[in-house]
């Protein structure tokens, strides 16, 4: 207990840079991946077969392979598709994106499959567009009841960021692969990292919980 208090100490601006790496890689996944996300969910509604197939086919994939392998896929293939250089952080966030949307599309398309399909009706008799039913209409009642899901998909992206250590993005478990390296104290290292992880999900879990709550009352 005092090795891991003065590791603290001494390498608590390692570990902060680490949360903060996390948080930060969690955000930007969480928001891209929402975005395409929907793209991809709407691709999987659509009547166009072909597109549709192409949609499913991304989920399943997406879905099927282990998030490491992904990792690994554009890490090394992303710079040598791309006209312009990339850097590891950048490739293992795309991948994490990519990978979080297909999560994501599922259920945004289950949140706009709860929508009474009454509300498609009454829409488009009073002469609006697919595109504004969709737009003004459903998707910001399907956003409403999936919110809570996001959020525990944020907590799993949060914890799925652990993955990118392998490639030493900074994030929390490269601050604990920093420190090992300069301390030799693993265990201990490791104990801090997993103290932070544990409070960090909880307070998020927390907030999902009462956005569930603030939601039932609003309803």
């Amino acid at each position: 207990m005092e090795k891991m208090i003065k590791l603290w100490e001494r390498y608590s601006d390692v570990f902060l840079s680490g949360l903060v790496g996390t948080l930060w890689i969690s955000a930007v996944v969480l928001i891209f991946g929402i975005i395409l996300g929907i793209f991809v969910a709407l691709l999987r509604m659509t009547k166009i077969k072909p597109l549709n197939i192409v949609a499913e086919v991304y989920v399943e994939i997406l879905r099927g392979t282990p998030v490491l392998l992904q990792l690994y896929f554009f890490w090394i293939g992303l710079p040598k598709i791309m006209p312009f250089e990339l850097s590891d952080t950048q490739c293992i966030v795309v991948a994490l994106i990519v990978s979080a949307s297909a999560y994501i599309s599922e259920i945004i398309r289950a949140g706009i499959n709860a929508v009474d399909v009454g509300q498609w009706e009454a829409a488009r008799s009073i002469g609006l567009s697919n595109t504004h039913v969709m737009t003004k209409i459903i998707l910001p009642q399907a956003i409403k009841n999936i919110l809570p899901a996001l959020g525990n998909e944020f907590i799993s992206t949060v914890k799925g960021t652990s993955l990118a250590s392998v490639f030493f993005v900074g994030e929390l478990m490269t601050s604990y692969k920093t420190v090992q390296s300069a301390t030799f104290l693993s265990l201990q290292a490791l104990t801090i990292v997993g103290i932070i992880y544990l409070i960090l999900n909880f307070v998020l879990s927390r907030l999902v919980k009462l956005l569930e709550r603030r939601l039932q009352v609003s309803d």
